[in-house]
């Protein structure tokens, strides 16, 4: 029925960089609307500017107070304000970083009353964005606040079978190894396992596990954190039948084509898992923020200020990142359903007769 079709949040990013040409390319899809119901969080007129500049036709929205009253048979959008929205294609401006919150925010207090299913977010500008109610390092840090506690998400890179997850997200390098210990190593590769479970619907996952140092340490040579802090956490996890193998040094696992043998990886750092990531699936992955209790996806690139404007960013990991949001709703539903039926069935075995 259309009144149970996936409605889709989707937060408009910086105005000035591509997040309305990928939004818009993605939704002209006609099929889209026989999967999900899409309903924008920002400005009728930002949007109707950059389909004319990017000359694209056959594109109408219809204006709501909130995904509540969304038009199963329409694309919605949600105006974040009445007043003119200033524009400027290319260029990072205080202007776009305010719009860029209030949809965030706008998006996240529905997401919490339920009016939105899932949250597909445009890309941010870290840096024009920040205020005194955004302080945050990115997206994840932001929803974790929202729906749950410090530490309690993990960064997932999607691009087809090739998952990266990220022990450390927006750190500067210098704290990253402060900021390793066994408890936390140990937390997310129990994240990990659970969402590839849940998310992705593996029911036995083979986890790789990076090392922190050049050569995984070489025993202690280049660094002792693989034998104090990331084989302990392995150690535990495996008696919690998690399966984890490693540690391995990251150059030579992705340069042999070893990645392609596991469900996912976890990367101790952001660029560790990164340019890899970035290398295999640019234009095609999705960054999804696993470990809390609401979907969020978003494309894996950035705002592009440099193509912004041009008609030649490409919608693919935008799309992907839609799709994936509604996929993974939907293996949350059916893992929750057979969950249940085992309850039902492990309690009924239990009665007398």
């Amino acid at each position: 029925m259309e009144n149970q079709k996936i409605k889709v949040g989707i937060t408009h990013g910086d105005i000035n960089g591509i997040g309305y040409e990928v939004i818009i390319k993605t939704l002209q899809e006609a099929q889209l609307l026989d999967i999900c119901t899409p309903v924008i969080y920002g400005s009728s007129k930002v949007a109707s500017f950059h389909r004319k500049m990017l000359g694209i036709e056959n594109f109408s929205m219809s204006a709501i107070k909130s995904a509540a009253d969304a038009n199963y048979k329409r694309i919605n959008i949600v105006n974040i304000s009445d007043e003119e929205i200033k524009v400027d294609i290319g260029t990072s401006t205080k202007i776009a970083g305010d719009a860029a919150l209030v949809a965030l925010e706008k998006a996240v207090g529905e997401l919490k009353n339920g009016f939105i299913d899932v949250l597909v977010t445009a890309p941010i500008n870290k840096e024009n964005i920040r205020s005194d109610r955004f302080h945050f390092a990115g997206h994840t840090e932001f929803l974790e606040t929202n729906f749950g506690k410090k530490d309690d998400s993990l960064m997932l890179m999607v691009g087809g079978d090739l998952r990266i997850a990220v022990a450390t997200t927006h750190l500067p390098i210098s704290k990253v190894a402060e900021t390793l210990t066994t408890e936390l190593l140990l937390k997310k590769l129990r994240q990990l396992h659970r969402s590839l479970i849940q998310d992705f619907g593996i029911n036995l996952p083979r986890i790789a596990v990076l090392g922190l140092n050049p050569h995984a340490g070489d025993n202690g040579v280049i660094g002792t954190e693989e034998q104090q802090i990331i084989i302990p956490a392995m150690q535990q996890a495996e008696k919690e039948r998690i399966v984890c193998v490693g540690v391995y040094p990251a150059d030579g696992f992705f340069g042999s084509g070893n990645y392609t043998k596991f469900d996912a990886i976890l990367a101790m750092y952001h660029d560790q898992a990164m340019i890899p990531f970035k290398l295999l699936s640019m234009e095609s992955g999705v960054n999804y923020t696993a470990g809390l209790n609401i979907v969020r996806t978003s494309p894996a690139h950035g705002t592009a200020y440099d193509i912004a404007g041009k008609n030649i960013a490409s919608e693919e990991s935008f799309r992907n990142a839609l799709y994936l949001a509604c996929d993974i709703f939907k293996s949350r539903e059916n893992y929750a359903e057979i969950s249940a039926n085992q309850l039902i069935t492990n309690s009924s075995h239990g009665r007398d007769n």
